[in-house]
């Protein structure tokens, strides 16, 4: 079985006393998915180089979604 995963990029919302992702989740600008871990990181890095994830303006997200099985 294989983990599929999304990268997702948001922006990073004005502090309001805490962050629930269920209740008011961040918007998202750009969603991403991924067949692999090492496929998903080098996503994630390349987001990570964006001047808006370094300014602390937009946030990266990595999240394992589900698995598949793998034939074989």
């Amino acid at each position: 079985m294989l983990t599929r995963f999304l990268v997702v990029l948001t922006d990073v919302r004005a502090q309001d006393g805490g962050r629930d992702e269920r209740a008011s989740p961040e918007r998202r600008r750009q969603v991403v998915g991924a067949s692999s871990r090492e496929a998903a990181e080098r996503i994630a890095g390349a987001f990570m180089a964006l001047g808006m994830v370094r300014a602390g303006r937009q946030r990266v997200k990595l999240i394992a979604i589900g698995r598949r099985r793998v034939r074989g």
